[in-house]
């Protein structure tokens, strides 16, 4: 039994020299490990992805705003009634 407690003893030193390892390792920010060549590549991917992403809403926006117009256009008279009968001015 002696022998399995060293053993333990052994291996758990083991880890905390491992532990030791990653600790210096996460002092170094991902800029840091990167070229800058690459962390520039990365910049103007997130940039264009960015720009992609605003089209994209103003595109589904402009299409909302059309699809709207084209059932109002497309409504029957009593719709149209029914939606702003109340509102109209009388003579």
């Amino acid at each position: 039994m002696g022998k399995k407690r060293k053993q333990g003893q052994n291996q758990s030193q083991g880890g905390q020299k491992q532990n030791q390892a990653v600790k210096t390792d996460e002092g170094l920010t991902l800029q840091d490990q990167l070229n800058g060549d690459v962390l520039a590549k990365l910049k103007a991917a997130k940039k264009s992805l960015v720009a992609e992403e605003q089209a994209k809403e103003e595109e589904r926006q402009a299409r909302l705003v059309f699809e709207r117009k084209q059932r109002e256009k497309n409504m029957s008279f009593e719709e149209l009634l029914d939606k702003y009968g109340d509102q109209g001015s009388k003579f």
